[in-house]
């Protein structure tokens, strides 16, 4: 099968790297820099259970989209509207896309956008770029979708690759159980510059991000969406099993990059604006992330 990945960073070279290695025609989609190195040595994949240059195509042209039957969608969240415009003239009508990104209403906004069957998709997984062409994986790389037509056939070609896929009846519990995680250590981690494990550590720490987690739970239920009943365990789990992690918007304010903190922190505080549910915590997290943006 052709699989096209739109937005080679860290998660679309790991899920585009794991197919390749299964046997797929795979194309990855981002940066000049970084598909001169892919097609020079290949994807360099550094994961937890091999290192190895993986032969895989890359493009920087949307073009390269034409002819793919599945199509992961990794962009940021800042870039999805961008992203549609740019695949929809090239993409196959029958293709099928997959938003793998952060926030909640990726996958609505690329469906507004795009006449194929677009469906969201839960990512936990610990990457980061190490370098044009390489891939650094920390920790899990399992998916989360919803049932349909294509679900298990997609969850197949998943774990043929080595990617665990659980398909579920409430995608949208799911997104929210990841948004509030991200709210919760995304910004703390930006702001100072440290691994999950490292950040839990200071004192008060866990405090706000309990804060934090009261707030997301409750602009959810006031939004009707059911979270997890384990997500607090699941918030306080994430330091233990990703202990060297630095958040992806740690990663961009470090290269002075923008970030999504608009569709973490700044979702839930514009969604619980709309809603009349008052969330300070991510109303100060949002802002200073911001300033540090600005810089």
């Amino acid at each position: 099968m052709k699989i096209a990945v739109m937005g080679a960073g860290a998660v679309g070279c790991y899920y585009g790297g794991m197919l390749a290695r299964a046997g797929h025609a795979v194309v990855l989609i981002g940066r000049p820099e970084h598909v001169a190195a892919v097609r020079r040595d290949g994807l360099a994949m550094d994961t937890q259970s091999f290192l190895e240059h993986v032969p895989i195509d890359a493009s920087s042209e949307p073009g390269a989209v034409q002819g793919a039957r599945l199509l992961l969608c990794c962009v940021k969240s800042t870039d999805t509207e961008t992203a549609a415009a740019a695949m929809a003239p090239h993409l196959d009508p029958d293709a099928l896309v997959l938003s793998l990104q952060n926030g909640v209403d990726n996958a609505e906004r690329l469906q507004a956008l795009l006449p194929q069957t677009v469906a969201p998709a839960v990512v936990y997984v610990a990457t980061e770029m190490a370098g044009a062409g390489r891939v650094k994986h920390h920790g899990r790389g399992d998916l989360v979708i919803g049932p349909s037509a294509f679900s298990g056939d997609l969850a197949k070609l998943f774990a043929d690759a080595g990617v665990p896929v659980q398909i579920s009846d409430n995608v949208a519990g799911a997104l929210w159980a990841k948004l509030i995680v991200n709210c919760a250590y995304n910004a703390l981690s930006a702001i100072t510059q440290l691994p999950y494990g490292r950040l839990v550590q200071g004192a008060g720490v866990e405090d706000v991000m309990r804060d934090v987690l009261h707030e997301c739970l409750a602009v959810a239920q006031a939004a009707g969406v059911t979270v997890p009943p384990d997500i607090p365990e699941a918030v306080q789990r994430i330091a233990r099993t990703m202990p060297g992690q630095i958040s992806s918007t740690a990663q961009d304010l470090a290269r002075h990059k923008a970030s999504e903190i608009d569709h973490l922190n700044g979702y839930v505080l514009r969604k619980g604006e709309t809603l009349g549910i008052p969330t300070p915590v991510n109303r100060v997290l949002h802002a200073v992330v911001k300033l540090l943006e600005s810089r």
